[in-house]
């Protein structure tokens, strides 16, 4: 019979307690996510640059469809996507109109912020209004397609 000595009794004891902080670690970061309300406000897309200003009023464009079509923006996000289980209760055209009213509104928020320069919004506006997102919605977008 083998002879548990002092330090091999610590080492199970240490290897025992990393397994059982291990496993109630992953017991307390698996529960599930809440998903935010689209149609309230969020707490502002931090970041600075071209970059942070895109990525909020993209968010916050989504943010705008999906609190009119009644769903989630990730769930919006993945019916655009193809994800056949994640299907917005809505027609393309209303999908359509939907993101493209939402990053409108967007664009003007931001430019309201200061965050896009008044003499560009005009642009920006008509170049929203012309992206082919009936396309993206429908699955069909590729890069030459707005060219």
């Amino acid at each position: 019979m083998k002879r548990v000595t002092p330090s091999s009794a610590i080492v199970c004891l240490l290897l025992a307690a990393a397994i059982v902080l291990i496993a109630v670690e992953l017991a307390a970061t698996h529960s599930a996510p809440r998903i935010a309300d689209p149609c309230e406000q969020r707490a502002a897309f931090s970041g600075q640059g071209l970059d942070a200003t895109v990525q909020r009023i993209v968010l916050d464009g989504l943010d705008g469809a999906a609190c009119r079509l009644g769903t989630s923006r990730e769930r919006l996000v993945l019916s655009i996507a193809g994800d056949k289980r994640m299907r917005v209760h809505a027609s393309d055209a209303q999908v359509t109109t939907a993101v493209r009213g939402g990053v409108l509104h967007a664009l003007d928020e931001a430019a309201a912020r200061g965050d896009v320069p008044t003499f560009a919004l005009p642009f920006l506006r008509r170049l929203v209004e012309k992206l082919p997102i009936d396309q993206l919605v429908r699955g069909s977008f590729s890069l030459s397609s707005l060219f």
